[in-house]
Order: structure tokens, then sequence, then C-alpha cells
């Protein structure tokens, strides 16, 4: 059975296994993610081990905190990779932790990053398993804008590399649109709220929240606790965070991701069966950000099993094609990139009701 090792105790400890370095926040805005991102590798892993491993030795995950500051993250996996305690890694992280990791690791080994992202960052070696801005945000921006008649919209993000970004694709977006954008704003961590009575006073129609974590969450209940009234479209919530914000019964709070964990495809029924045999009923509950790290782990194995080795030219070279079967179902790497549809979950109390995929 696969489990995370301590960076420390892996260097120290010599191994026959196939080590993947697994970057996720278990502190910081961002460490709710981590159980259950730990739990989905930890899956993949056995998985992998239930069969041949990676290219014949089984998998062993050296877990690394992602929820500190991005070069100190960034230090910490380069030094893995440079001692060769890691041969791989995988990630679920904000990108500005992902920005500092590509640059230290510098081609070396391949990283394959789960969550959605702002697009561009191509390097040899990386991975894109999560959506870029418009095949994320914008279906949901265009339903909102046709179905809700949302003309006034107001942008609120965390300020690094991520919120700004896609924030700079929706402002095009609501432009073709005819919509306006009446306000914007990017706050420090610990700091959404201050921007409640900003916003309100714009009277939007619609916000998009681009806030991630503990951020992301501390907004919503404030928001909602306001009485306010105006439609939220999350980029960054999921089943972790619609629970850390109590549930909402707005009807007017809206995420949009690729995988939710009441999919009833049976691709995700069958996840969530494996996933609770392995962790329990009362495991923690099962998110997009979670689940991306099953589908990192498994697409490393994919790609070194294509190749014949994990060496990164040669899975660059073979890295079109290369397929991988999760709970959102097949994924295929096209350009290092995966392109899949989106749903478009409303929150209904403490669950999503997904109101439509969009390709």
């Amino acid at each position: 059975m696969a489990a995370t090792v301590d960076p420390l105790e892996a260097r120290l400890i010599p191994s026959e296994s196939t080590r993947i370095g697994l970057v996720v926040p278990v502190s910081g805005v961002l460490g709710l993610m981590g159980p259950c991102a730990i739990n989905c590798a930890v899956l993949a892993a056995d998985e992998l081990n239930a069969r041949a491993g990676v290219l014949g030795r089984p998998v062993e995950l050296v877990l690394v905190d992602g929820g500190r500051p991005a070069r100190r993250v960034a230090a910490e996996v380069a030094e893995l990779v440079g001692s060769g305690t890691v041969q791989a890694v995988a990630g679920s992280h904000a990108s500005d932790v992902r920005v500092e990791i590509v640059s230290a690791i510098a081609g070396r080994v391949p990283f394959a990053y789960a969550p959605p992202y702002e697009g561009g960052g191509h390097a040899p070696g990386v991975y894109f398993l999560g959506e870029t801005p418009g095949r994320q945000l914008a279906p949901g921006i265009e339903w909102l804008v046709d179905t809700r008649r949302a003309r006034r919209w107001f942008l609120v993000g965390n300020d690094y590399i991520w919120p700004r970004l896609v924030h700079a694709s929706a402002r095009r977006r609501l432009r073709a649109r005819g919509a306006q954008v009446v306000g914007e704003s990017f706050v420090r961590y610990g700091e959404a709220t201050r921007l409640l009575d900003r916003v309100a006073d714009a009277r939007p129609d619609a916000i998009l929240l681009t806030l991630i974590g503990s951020d992301l969450m501390a907004f919503n209940r404030a928001y909602a606790a306001a009485g306010l009234g105006a439609a939220r479209l999350c980029g960054a919530l999921e089943e972790h965070g619609l629970l850390g914000i109590g549930g909402d019964g707005t009807g007017e709070l809206y995420a949009s991701m690729g995988y939710f964990r009441d999919l009833t495809t049976d691709a995700g029924l069958d996840f969530a069966e494996r996933y609770a045999a392995r962790f329990g009923r009362d495991a923690p509950m099962l998110n997009a950000h979670g689940h991306g790290c099953y589908e990192a782990v498994a697409m490393l194995a994919a790609l070194a099993e294509r190749a014949g080795t994990l060496a990164v030219p040669a899975l660059d070279a073979v890295a079109d094609g290369t397929t991988v079967a999760s709970a959102r179902g097949t994924i295929t790497l096209r350009g290092r990139q995966v392109r899949h549809p989106v749903h478009l979950g409303r929150a209904d109390g403490l669950d999503f009701f997904l109101e439509k995929p969009f390709l």
C-alpha cells in the first residue's frame, strides 16, 4: 500500500521505489485541500502498485507542503530533485508556487500540475491537467450573461498570477458580450472581507471570485450574511470550500470545475466507490482539487509507460495522445495540456446542483 513519506526521511533512506514528490498545501490559505489531495494521490499509487508500479518499481510519494511561500516550496522540491530523492513531481497548489517550482527544477524531472491555471507557462516536462480561463470560466460567464441577464460585474481575487490573468481574460469576454466591469480588486491573503462594502456600493449583477481557500470561504460567508444578492461565480470553490462556508441557500453561488463529487457518470460513481473503500465513508470529501492529484500521479505513470523512461525529452516526445481514465472520464494530453468539459455547479445547501456541462 502506498503512503506519503516525510522529505527528510526520504533523503536518508535509500529506496528501490519510483518516488514522486507530491506538492499539496497542508498549511496556509489552501491547507483545507490537503487531506483529500493526499488521499487521492495515495489511491492512485495504490492502484499502480497493485499492477506493476511505474517502470516495474513500486510508487512512493514524498509529501511537500505547498501551502508555504512559493520560493521556500520550490527550494525544497529542487533539493529533492537534485539529490535524486524524487524522480517526478505531482502538484495541486497555487500558480505562484508552480511558477517557482518550474524554474527551480528546470526540466530535470517531469511535473504534472493538476488544478485550473491561467494558461501559458509551457516548459519542458510540464504537463497541465487543469482548465485555462477560457475553458473553465468563460462558459459560466456567458451563461450568467445570457440566462441571468448579468450585465454589471465586479471582479475580486487574491493578489497573484492566477487571479490577475483570469480577470484579464474575463474582461475581454465581458466586453465582447456587452457587459460592463464596474469594479475590480485584488487583496492579500486574509483581507477578502474588507472589500464587502466596496462591492456592495458598485451594485453588480454578478461577481467573479478568484479568491482561494479560506479567503474565498470568508468572503462568501460575509456576503451571504449581509443579505447581498448578486450572483457569484467562483473559480476555486469545491465541496470542502462549500462546507467551510456552511453551505449556501441563496441560489446565487456558482462554481465551475471539471469534476464534482456528485457526478453521476459511471466513471464518477466508480471512483467514489473506490475512494470510500480505501479510506472509509467518513474520509475527507472528494473535490476537484483533490481528485486532480489522482490524475497527476496516474498521468506521470502513463507517460513513463509510454516512453519506457522518466527522462523528460522522451516523455515530451510521446506526451501527445497519452490518456488516463479518471472520475471525469478519459483525459488526453494535447500540446501537454488536457481539454475536457467543465460543469457549472450551483450551491444548494451543502451540495452542488450541476446545471450543465460545457464543452
